[in-house]
């Protein structure tokens, strides 16, 4: 199943390819609207998702990059050991592994993730977050591949044995 290793260059190539190229051409928190409720928003999350942990004083860069590693090590030989035909879990993984690296690469060179693409409810005023919420590339992957995995472990708990 390593040919499934490509995809996760392929997410990491396009996630680190839109955030330089956001880098280069937003200032941050500049607010570019694309469609209805999506915007591009250059911003930097020092912490984990929703910015957990954005504000304890730098420590948590080097744990989340060091709990990055350890996750992709162990779903690396999660890949490599499946069987031909488990093609949804490989495609979950390998989504996992691509985003986990893009991120990864972030908080080891920049201190902090890059974020830009905010996409919000129009029942939610966007003034009730300040600023509102972003992701990019490699949260979608990641989200996609967590998907993907609860997918598989939900069907095959309904196939007989």
């Amino acid at each position: 199943m390593k040919n499934w290793l490509w995809l996760s260059l392929a997410i990491l190539l396009l996630d680190q390819a839109t955030k330089w190229l956001v880098l280069a051409m937003l200032a941050p928190f500049e607010v570019v609207p694309i469609i209805p409720n999506l915007n591009l928003t250059l911003m930097f999350n020092t912490g984990a998702a929703f910015s957990f942990l954005a504000s304890a004083g730098g420590w948590q860069r080097w744990l989340f990059a060091l709990l990055a590693v350890v996750v992709t090590l162990v779903l690396t030989l999660w890949l490599l050991r499946l069987k031909r035909g488990e093609t949804a879990q490989a495609l979950g993984l390998a989504l996992l592994i691509g985003g986990a690296v893009g991120n990864l690469i972030d908080r080891v060179l920049l201190g902090h993730v890059v974020d830009f693409i905010q996409v919000y409810l129009p029942v939610i005023p966007l003034a009730i977050f300040n600023p509102w919420p972003a992701f990019n590339i490699a949260d979608s992957a990641i989200t996609l591949g967590v998907g993907l995995l609860i997918l598989t472990m939900l069907r095959s708990d309904r196939e007989p044995r």
